[in-house]
């Protein structure tokens, strides 16, 4: 089996780097936190890795799937996400709150607490869910935006403005009148 095919993805909160292995999406990364990305590379177009540079066909059919939906969500034709999600990596509490995290639709909100309570690690774990969420693999699929503090909105790896864009998208709250990205 080989290993990660990754794609860019140009969207309206900037450019995201989408990465997928045979199990299914494993990567989704904002701009400011990419390490560098290949020069020529097309949105949408995977690099080619794996066993003697031969591409993974699983690997790049569950990439192509995950850009593909990504691009609806933008488009606004898709209000869920029905991919395979590759977990690599991700254990136990993370493991259980990312999962639960998974299931809040679009449109809908949940706090840290709430995601705290629902893990059976109970209300005072909301510490360890907000860093849960800051080391979430895969943000707007598995929707850490939808995550708000019991006081207001709460951080986001992907920028404050983007966590505003993506609520706003999802008709949570207002629009702002300029989304300078």
């Amino acid at each position: 089996m080989g290993g990660m095919q990754t794609a860019l993805l140009d969207t309206p909160i900037g450019t995201l780097t989408v990465g997928a292995t045979a199990r299914g999406l494993r990567l989704v990364q904002f701009p400011h936190d990419r390490a560098g990305e290949g020069e020529g590379e097309q949105a949408g177009v995977p690099e080619q890795a794996g066993k003697a540079g031969k591409p993974d066909r699983l690997a790049e059919a569950q990439l192509g799937e995950a850009v593909q939906q990504l691009r609806e969500y933008f488009d606004g034709t898709r209000t869920a996400f029905d991919l395979a999600l590759d977990w690599y990596g991700v254990n136990g509490l993370r493991l259980t709150v990312l999962k639960l995290l998974a299931a809040v639709p679009f449109g809908e909100t949940v706090t840290y607490g709430d995601l705290a309570k629902g893990s059976g690690a109970g209300l005072t774990a909301s510490q360890a869910v907000g860093g849960i969420m800051g080391s979430n693999p895969l943000p707007i699929v598995v929707p850490c935006h939808r995550v708000l503090a019991a006081d207001g909105l709460g951080g986001f790896g992907g920028g404050l403005r983007t966590k505003e864009w993506l609520l706003a998208w999802e008709g949570v709250i207002p629009p702002a009148l300029d989304w300078d990205f």
